[in-house]
């Protein structure tokens, strides 16, 4: 079975909600869980937050904090998934920032580098992650790892 059935059905039994905000990711996390049926009733928004710009507007993330971290950190990505929770009243919330390539990188923050949040009203969890490969590897790679921290985080909620 494919994990994102398996977090729908997690989701869906525990009349759980959720809602995701992707930056480099570019809205592949929605798009898998948006190809089951019924994702409807759990899946509440998906935001591409893709410009700082958004991340202010529609996450409230302060300019000082984006020029203090830079928007590819674990601050950043933290802020991202609990506010996206909070903003939009969902059970938990998914955050992805990161640099899929193959620009933009620097020797701080090389091409890969990626940062996944979870959020839920008690925590919220983050990891770093430097992936490899072309820019849909990356995507792909950061959609799937998501999933898997996730689903983890999930399990241990019924």
């Amino acid at each position: 079975m494919l994990i994102e059935k398996k977090i729908a059905q997690l989701l869906t039994a525990q009349k759980k909600t959720l809602s995701v905000a992707e930056s480099c990711s570019g809205g592949l996390l929605c798009h898998w869980l948006t190809n089951i049926p019924g994702s409807s009733n759990f899946l509440k928004l998906g935001l591409v937050v893709y410009s700082n710009d958004a991340k202010i507007k529609f996450l409230k993330i302060s300019l000082q904090t984006i020029k203090k971290h830079g928007a590819v950190s674990q601050t950043v990505a933290r802020q991202m998934a609990g506010n996206v929770r909070k903003i939009f009243k969902t059970d938990f919330g998914i955050a992805i920032t990161g640099i899929a390539g193959p620009g933009g990188g620097s020797p701080a923050k090389p091409v890969g580098l990626t940062f996944i949040a979870l959020s839920t009203k008690k925590k919220i969890v983050c990891q770093k992650f430097v992936f490899k490969e072309n820019r849909l590897r990356i995507k792909s790679q950061t959609a799937t790892q998501a999933f898997k921290m996730f689903l983890k985080l999930i399990s241990s909620h019924q």
